[in-house]
């Protein structure tokens, strides 16, 4: 709704990754370079590590996008705790391969085809493996031993960029994986933005979208912005939707600092745990299907401890909490209805 309101052509902070948003801060475009030269060269591995949120992801997807589809094959895969036998399965599927019911030699021998058939028509084929640091240390020799497949040309025919959070070093680090670190080409680690870069970072993705200065982000509303999210990208994407859906339900053409403080103390809070380890559960059980009866239960049981006098203050303050949050919802889902109502009577 906040970009019919603000005259905006799309979601401008929105998480998931989208080339067209790429901003080449002084991290980025270091980073863009590393991958460049990996790149250029043809063979190996090169790695991207960076906190959650950092850009890894969506730094590759740019590259990606700059790509010649006539010369590149691009395949992804996003790992969880994979066996050796499996990760190699996602890769011939992420190449189009079938692998469902066939014996892993097989699999090896098509997958290793397939890559010469296009290596031989001038293709490369690059692996992208997200969040690398999931994987087994047999699961990264399994991507080595792919790295071993020729095709008669100078270079090999599949070159993998590794994407991992920080701890992914840690793993790399690892003796049985000595062969692997010797072919990496390129690495780096994707940190976070500075003030400045925080703000030209915010700007770019609103003139993308066609952003006049509406609504308006005061000097401060930056500076604020910058230390409530630390220069992180996906922090200060959440955080900035937030605030422009926080704009359009005041009906604001102005962001302060102020309103800063307060939407990431509202995110912060909602983020946070505001019930006890038990209710938590309880939460989670019935979201997995557990019989409602024991959410009653819970609930039941919270009222005697409360009417008894058996309920603690930690419990009561954290009770409260849940009702002022339920009613601060409550009241903005009301505006935004009224909001909304106006501009379907008006249209």
């Amino acid at each position: 709704m906040y970009t019919d309101f603000f005259h905006l052509s799309g979601l401008p902070f929105q998480l998931t990754p989208d080339s067209r948003f790429f901003f080449g801060s002084s991290v980025h475009s270091r980073a863009l370079a590393h991958l460049t030269y990996g790149l250029n060269q043809g063979e190996g591995f090169i790695i991207i590590t960076g906190d959650v949120g950092a850009g890894k992801t969506t730094l590759v997807e740019h590259l990606c996008a700059e790509l010649d589809p006539e010369k590149y094959i691009t395949a992804k895969i996003t790992t969880t705790n994979t066996t050796a036998d499996d990760t190699l399965r996602l890769v011939a599927n992420a190449f189009g391969i079938e692998t469902a019911g066939v014996e892993k030699a097989t699999v090896l021998s098509r997958l290793e085809k397939t890559l010469a058939s296009n290596h031989q028509l001038g293709k490369r084929c690059l692996l992208i493996v997200d969040e690398a640091q999931n994987l087994a240390v047999s699961s990264l020799e399994e991507l080595r031993m792919l790295s071993n497949f020729t095709s008669g040309g100078s270079t090999p025919p599949l070159q993998s960029f590794l994407l991992g959070q920080p701890q992914f070093r840690a793993v790399l680090a690892a003796p049985e994986l000595e062969q692997l670190r010797q072919r990496v080409l390129a690495s780096y680690h994707l940190g976070p933005m500075s003030a400045t870069e925080t703000r030209a970072y915010i700007e770019h993705r609103l003139h993308t979208v066609q952003w006049n200065d509406n609504p308006h982000f005061t000097d401060g509303a930056f500076v604020e912005i910058h230390r409530a999210t630390g220069g992180v990208p996906r922090k200060i994407n959440t955080l900035c939707s937030r605030l422009l859906l926080f704009a359009f339900l005041e009906e604001r053409a102005s962001i302060d600092a102020q309103d800063v403080v307060k939407v990431a103390e509202d995110l912060e809070r909602e983020i946070g745990q505001v019930v006890d380890n038990r209710g938590v559960g309880a939460l989670r059980a019935a979201a997995n299907g557990t019989p409602r009866g024991d959410m009653a239960q819970l609930v039941s049981e919270l009222g005697r401890s409360v009417r008894s006098g058996n309920c603690d203050e930690d419990v009561l303050r954290r009770l409260r909490t849940v009702e002022d949050r339920v009613e601060q919802h409550h009241q903005t889902i009301q505006r935004a209805i009224e909001i909304a109502s106006r501009y379907v009577e008006g249209g």
